[in-house]
């Protein structure tokens, strides 16, 4: 197989596969994200290495987690002869239905080692209640 020399071309052809391809994602790109819950917390982590952390952005709606960023671009030198330009740049938006009610206001999120972790302590389930009828006799 011959090594293609790499060309901004074939990002444009990779939007236009992206856009026929039926995701909602066109420019940037979008982060891979695990979703995992321990007795108290759902658990969201998405490696996100060369962002900066201003740059994110995280919100809760609905039981609906949403992560935004950008990572900025750094200028190019032209005499770079790429084989292979996999690196993406830009911005991203990543909604991810949550898989239990959690309390937003406590959601904690860090970042360490360009891996984005946040810890959201569920909701408690509201606890079946029995009533007893009272009889009136007439």
């Amino acid at each position: 197989m011959a090594i293609i020399k790499w060309s901004p071309m074939w990002d444009m052809a990779d939007d236009f596969d992206r856009i026929w391809g039926g995701l909602s994602q066109v420019a940037g790109f979008v982060p891979s994200i695990d979703v995992y819950e321990d007795k108290e917390n759902v658990m969201v982590e998405t490696p996100l290495a060369g962002l900066k952390p201003e740059n994110i952005k995280i919100s809760i709606e609905n039981d609906v987690l949403t992560i935004e960023g950008e990572i900025e671009k750094k200028s190019e030198a032209e005499d770079k002869n790429y084989y292979r330009k996999e690196v993406r740049y830009g911005s991203f938006h990543r909604s991810v239905a949550l898989p239990t009610s959690v309390k937003n206001d406590l959601a904690k999120a860090t970042y360490e080692d360009g891996i984005l972790k946040i810890s959201i302590p569920k909701e408690e389930k509201a606890k079946a209640k029995t009533i007893n009828v009272e009889i009136k006799n007439k």
